[in-house]
């Protein structure tokens, strides 16, 4: 049975626009073409389709996903080479995820969790935070954040934990305002993330270009988001999108196209 591209396009989940990319780049040639031009889809295409998004949703970039289905013709052996990829990919996140409820426990004063577990789970995500900085925004900017591991190597887990409560309490509060529709651009907001800001700048020399940068992180990085989730599911684009307004509107920051801002970091 052949299908059209919008009828592709709303079972996949992906938009029309997709589907003419993949074909423009050679991933995903339609089936055939009519003669009013219009793209049909038939099992073999919807069949690559899904192993494209299942390569897509770990991260594989589109050129790689081209040559891997292209040296792998057999159907059943690539999905279960795509399975195993899963699995690897959800250990991985386990392992994190674990990392993370722990560090968060610990940071909100748990007893349960001893003061090995907090500091290996706070170790390990200061690596990750260390390696996303890196990658994306570049060396100098994860070697600042090595300064600020270095200023707080003395800290006790109270120490930790008194710095936790204290940005739980604004996370509170920035919470209750969304709630009520403040906006994230608005004045009441700016005092808000001007506390967040003051407290970024008490742990990391923040420029204003690498803390409107920030904004993507505090969405992106796991370990950033889940905290911020768990005070309010709804905040983390909210204080993002305040970090990135105040960036511009108090910092002087002249927002650029994504690649210049990561260049310039």
């Amino acid at each position: 049975m052949e299908r059209t591209v919008s009828e592709v396009a709303r079972l996949a989940g992906v938009s029309v626009r997709t589907l003419r990319h993949y074909d423009a780049i050679g991933l995903l040639p339609p089936g055939r073409v009519a003669t009013n031009g219009y793209r049909y889809y038939g099992r073999p295409e919807l069949l690559r389709l899904q192993r494209i998004l299942l390569l897509r949703e770990l991260d594989v970039p589109l050129p790689s996903i081209a040559r891997i289905l292209d040296e792998q013709d057999d159907e059943v052996s690539a999905l279960h080479g795509h399975r195993e990829q899963l699995l690897q990919e959800r250990r991985r996140l386990d392992v994190m995820l674990g990392s993370i409820e722990r560090t968060i426990a610990g940071l909100s004063g748990d007893d349960t969790v001893t003061d090995d577990e907090f500091f290996s789970g706070l170790s390990q995500a200061r690596t990750r935070l260390r390696e996303d900085l890196a990658e994306r925004f570049g060396e100098a900017v994860a070697e600042g954040f090595d300064k600020a591991v270095r200023e707080t190597d003395g800290w006790t887990r109270e120490d930790y934990e008194r710095m936790g409560d204290e940005g739980r309490r604004l996370l509170l509060r920035m919470a209750a305002a969304r709630d009520r529709g403040v906006q994230p651009d608005s004045p009441e907001a700016f005092e808000l993330i001007e506390q967040h800001h003051q407290g970024v700048l008490e742990l990391w020399p923040a420029t204003p270009t690498s803390y409107y940068a920030l904004g993507d992180l505090l969405v992106e990085n796991a370990d950033q988001r889940a905290i911020i989730e768990l005070v309010d599911r709804d905040l983390p684009e909210w204080l993002a999108a305040g970090v990135r307004a105040y960036a511009v509107q108090r910092l002087g920051y002249q927002q650029n196209d994504e690649q210049t801002v990561r260049r310039s970091v």
